[in-house]
């Protein structure tokens, strides 16, 4: 189980046929290695995450011998490391028709389309899996993903269950059914399941991370907070820990999150990221986009516009028709490398959005958007700032942001970091720092950005111009 939620493959050596188990491969290819060695070869620069040498290799396996599905499958699975999905479930697809007795195979085609939001396909694949060996846990592990996605709690929880039967020891099992068990409000059975996750797996970062935020379910900061001192003890520094621990205990909270923060949440996040949106039901891409629409009408694709914090493209499709020029700026390589084979974007740069924005010539955008980034910021005023000055005169700023309920607090800031991670936002905040950074609040609307535990998020969709 992946650190998001998501069945991850296998390593990229597993999967190969019983007659593929062979010696180390060599350190470089000749005109004289044998086939299987090449293979080998290939399959040792891809775990060393050389893939343009791995799959040159693969191709060539794969012209001369069409119907071994060895460099097949595993050309599919790099393609799908490099976000070309359709092109890797081709490929996946073609192996296993080739060799359908390969039970990782079908896994590795589930988790494809899992991440393409392909529930049904996915559930189809991991049952083929299942039939092919039913007494692996993993594979009811991964079932239990699926069928968490699918909306059939009741089917997940048995088979996270049945995973645990077949193998006691399965930590991801256990995290898994901990998740579960906080989404269906049974708190002290999350606590439980975590606890268990962490006793067979000690230090798991994804088993900590997910026991403080049960605690913070029931509403207990003071043992959220200490799992999160207790992580730090044994891994010190680590961004995650950090950024939690000041959200639960509610001191040194920082202005926004941090760059390590942000980076490591996303990059593994990358792989399912717009599957675990769809199944929350997401909302802000389809939102801000109205908001652009009640602004410039109809699309005349004269637009320079920023995508910013741009994630996976979700936004893209959406705003491409207003564009001549769409650019993309966001701190996950991986979740940049889904977004480029959208084929949208003219420029898709790696880069903390403020400092990204100050470097830019004046005035060089008609319209910045940004869905889902700046609830990683507290304090607005430098973005705002920043995004000011990269508009042109009355150019326009739209975004989302979570919503602080402003009863009976007493938070002079106008922002608050909240247990879960991320920033919500006062609307009196907002119109001040927007403001002051020459922009005019034209609406500032009340929306529910998504669902997150069964309920949902509020949010705002906000829409400012830069003053002429």
């Amino acid at each position: 189980m992946s650190e998001t939620g998501r069945p991850a493959p296998p390593p990229v050596p597993d999967g190969m046929t019983p007659s593929d188990a062979a010696p180390e491969a060599p350190d470089t290819l000749s005109t004289e290695v044998s086939y299987d060695d090449a293979l080998r070869l290939a399959l040792t620069l891809h775990r060393q995450g050389k893939l343009d040498a791995a799959a040159e290799i693969y191709r060539a396996l794969h012209r001369l011998d069409p119907q071994d599905p060895n460099p097949t499958h595993f050309l599919g699975v790099l393609c799908d490391q490099r976000g070309q999905s359709e092109e890797a479930l081709a490929l996946i697809r073609e192996s296993i028709a080739l060799d359908p007795t390969v039970l990782d195979w079908h896994n590795n085609l589930g988790n494809v389309l899992l991440g393409q939001g392909r529930l049904d396909d996915a559930a189809r694949a991991y049952e083929a899996a299942a039939r092919v060996d039913a007494s692996r846990a993993d594979v009811h592990n991964n079932l239990g993903v699926l069928r968490r996605e699918q909306g059939r709690l009741a089917d997940a929880e048995a088979a996270y269950r049945r995973a645990i039967e077949l193998e006691p020891e399965n930590a991801d099992a256990y995290s898994n059914l901990g998740r579960l068990m906080a989404q269906l409000g049974r708190g002290e059975e999350a606590l439980r399941a975590h606890c268990q996750a962490l006793v067979l797996k000690p230090g798991h970062a994804p088993a900590r991370e997910a026991l403080g935020m049960a605690y913070y379910t029931l509403g207990r900061m003071d043992e959220a907070a200490q799992v999160y001192r207790d992580w730090l003890r044994d891994d010190p520094g680590n961004p995650v820990a950090q950024h939690h621990l000041a959200a639960c205990a509610g001191a040194t909270v920082p202005a926004r999150a941090a760059d390590a923060y942000v980076e490591q949440v996303f990059d593994g996040f990358a792989d399912s990221f717009d599957a675990k949106l769809a199944v929350l039901q997401y909302r802000a891409p389809a939102l801000v986009a109205q908001a652009v629409a009640d602004v410039y009408g109809a699309p005349g694709g004269a637009l320079r516009v920023l995508d910013a914090g741009c994630g996976t493209g979700l936004c893209g499709p959406l705003l491409a028709p207003y564009a001549r020029r769409l650019d993309g700026v966001d701190l996950s390589e991986r979740m940049l490398a889904k977004a480029r084979p959208r084929q949208l974007y003219h420029t898709l740069t790696k880069a903390e959005l403020t400092g990204f924005m100050e470097a830019l010539p004046p005035a060089s955008y008609d319209l910045i958007v940004s869905a889902d980034t700046l609830c990683y910021f507290g304090d607005l005023r430098a973005v705002a700032h920043a995004a000011t000055r990269a508009l042109a005169p009355g150019g326009t700023l739209v975004f989302s942001v979570e919503a602080y309920d402003e009863a009976g607090n007493g938070d002079a800031t106008g922002y608050r970091l909240q247990p879960h991670g991320r920033y919500s936002h006062r609307d009196d905040y907002l119109r001040e720092v927007l403001t002051a950074a020459g922009l005019s609040v034209a609406a500032l609307l009340h929306v529910h950005l998504r669902t997150e535990g069964g309920r949902p998020v509020d949010g705002r969709i906000v829409t400012a111009t830069r003053r002429m």
